[in-house]
C-alpha cells in the first residue's frame, strides 16, 4: 500500500477538495453579486462519519442484533449543494450578500490552510518514522 493511500491522507485530500469546490462556489457567488435573480449557493458541510467510511473502504458495520441500525451511508463522491435560506433579497431578486460571502471565503481559506498543514505534518511524521529526516 502506498503511503498516500493511508486513510488519514485520503480524508485530508477529500477535505482539501471540498474546500477547493467551496472556494469555486463562493467566487461564483461574488461574481454574480449584481446578477438579477441569482441566489447564493454553498456546499453542505462534510459528514465526518461518511468521510471515515469512504476512507476506510472495507470497514463495515456488523449487525449482531435486530435492534442495531445498519448505518447505510449515502453513496456518491460529489459534494452536496446547499441553497441560501436568507430573507434579504434585493428588488432585482439577487440574494447575494457580499459581506457574508467574503467572510465565508476567509474562513474557507483558513480551514484549507489547516488541512494542508495537517497533511504536511502527517507526511513529516511518517518520514521521521522511517528515518528519512
Amino acid at each position: 500500500m502506498p503511503i498516500s493511500d493511508l486513510p488519514i491522507f485520503s480524508m485530508l485530500r477529500t477535505r482539501m477538495n471540498w474546500h477547493q469546490e467551496r472556494q469555486r462556489l463562493l467566487a461564483e457567488n461574488v461574481a454574480n453579486a449584481d446578477t438579477p435573480g441569482y441566489r447564493a449557493r454553498d456546499l453542505a458541510p462534510l459528514d465526518f462519519g461518511r468521510q471515515v467510511q469512504q476512507a476506510s473502504g472495507q470497514l463495515q458495520l456488523a449487525l449482531t442484533a435486530p435492534a442495531h441500525l445498519s448505518g447505510g451511508g449515502a453513496s456518491g463522491s460529489s459534494f452536496a449543494l446547499e441553497r441560501s435560506t436568507k430573507y434579504d433579497v434585493r428588488p432585482t431578486g439577487n440574494a447575494v450578500n457580499l459581506e457574508d460571502e467574503m467572510m465565508k471565503v476567509a474562513a474557507n481559506q483558513m480551514d484549507h490552510q489547516a488541512a494542508i498543514s495537517l497533511y504536511s505534518r502527517s507526511m513529516g511524521l511518517l518520514k521521521t518514522a522511517i528515518g528519512k529526516r
